[in-house]
């Protein structure tokens, strides 16, 4: 295999494989920054050894058991240097089995080094947006570039956030443990957030040559149903598994034969998996038997019901999604929300009342370098028949797509504009 092939098939396992690497290594030595150093230690090795020995027939547990073996090899150095008892029995035990405490044995229940991770990168002692950069670097395998832009922020930013974030947690020795069940429910909100905004990562890819990551969708959804199972008394857990297996739904006809998006109107509803919207739709149910109003969470679960539930695209009850919108809005209130509001407005009132709401968004900051405004405004002025405005947002939002597929839809859709012009 060429060097060029092996770069990219290590990439590709890499991507799926270093979040779970960097769990088990974090649960071994007590320091997710250690954890994620040696990680890269075996990737580094990797990228040594392959081009002449050859890709192994599993690489990612090549991968594993390196990193493993480098983390036995630092637990003994550690040994060698540090003769306190209690230091030994901790040690010797890593190597092995973690010890548990006993009155934490009942609530060590998770079971997975992944969620394990997730709740400790989720530590308190961490501001909110600082949790989310760690969890999606560490579990969703994101670069710096990626978080910042599902962030909506300069990449700089991020990075800074993830150097401190790892820094705060080994300066304030945060143990390696599952929290106790009401510190657990506590950091919810900020695990659901990751897992969400991997989902979405997977969903839409923020750059690259794909439109979606398959692979960040099924980890979300994994984590997401493991939760789900874990803390059944919990709403927002089951809207966010029901937005995600609805949205999951959708993959075999959100993009054609030769990789390029089909829109959701355009889609063939045929082709949405009717097993995981059967599931989206008793996850949503779950949510809703639970009682009480509808968290942010739920309430795009509901959304992404209403359009699972329209066997056409005529059929949407697109006047039920700008109600949920506001009701969205009320709780998480965000320029994004209101870009998507405005998008449900066209749809159930006109392109014009869509496209007043639109332009009221073009001075916000968070929007600035945000394709999909751009995007949707050209959308709004194609339907009013605006073809040089419609074609200058379109080349727009082309320009901030960082993901080549939709930047070719974009542009395909600014030369429809420039055509219709000529007719």
């Amino acid at each position: 295999m060429a060097a060029a092939d092996i770069h990219r098939t290590l990439d590709a396992v890499w991507r799926i494989e270093s979040a779970k690497i960097i769990a088990k290594l974090a649960r071994m030595l007590r320091d997710v920054g250690r954890a994620e150093e040696l990680a890269q230690d075996a990737l580094v090795t990797a990228l040594e050894q392959w081009p002449r020995s050859g890709t192994p027939d599993n690489p990612g547990a090549w991968l594993m058991a390196t990193a493993k073996n480098r983390a036995l090899d630092e637990l003994r150095h550690r040994k060698l240097e540090e003769r306190k008892s209690a230091t030994i029995a901790l040690d010797s035990s890593l190597v092995g089995q973690a010890p548990v405490e006993p009155d934490r044995a009942a609530d060590d229940d998770i079971g997975d080094d992944l969620l394990r991770l997730a709740f400790i990168a989720c530590h308190p002692v961490l501001s909110r947006e600082a949790r989310a950069a760690l969890t999606l670097r560490l579990l969703g395998g994101l670069t710096t570039a990626e978080i910042a832009r599902a962030f909506l922020v300069p990449e700089p930013t991020i990075g800074q956030r993830i150097v401190r974030a790892k820094r705060t947690l080994a300066e304030a020795r945060i143990p390696f443990e599952v929290p106790g069940a009401q510190e657990r429910a506590a950091r919810l909100s900020s695990v659901l957030d990751v897992v969400y905004l991997i989902f979405n990562e997977g969903y839409t890819a923020s750059a690259g040559e794909d439109l979606m990551r398959p692979a960040l969708c099924e980890e979300a959804l994994r984590l997401g149903r493991i939760l789900a199972e874990l803390m059944p008394q919990e709403p927002e857990i089951h809207g966010l598994v029901a937005m995600m297996e609805i949205q999951a739904s959708r993959a075999g006809a959100r993009i054609d034969a030769a990789g390029e998006p089909i829109l959701l109107l355009e889609q063939k509803r045929g082709r949405w998996d009717q097993l995981l919207i059967r599931r989206g739709l008793a996850a949503l149910g779950r949510a809703e038997g639970l009682g009480g109003a509808l968290g942010p969470f739920a309430l795009q679960a509901a959304v992404a019901a209403c359009h699972a539930r329209a066997s056409e695209a005529k059929d949407t009850d697109w006047v039920r999604i700008v109600a949920l919108y506001d009701a969205l809005a009320q709780l998480t209130p965000s320029p994004v929300i209101e870009l998507n509001r405005a998008v449900a407005v066209s749809m159930a009132y006109g392109a014009s009342a869509g496209l007043e709401l639109v332009d009221a968004l073009i001075a916000e900051p968070q929007l600035r370098d945000y394709a999909l405004l751009p995007s949707v405004r050209g959308d709004l002025l194609e339907k009013l028949g605006r073809f040089a405005e419609a074609g200058e947002e379109f080349a727009r939002a082309a320009t901030l797509a960082q993901n080549s597929r939709m930047r070719t839809l974009l542009l395909s859709r600014a030369g429809a504009c420039a055509a219709a012009r000529l007719q």
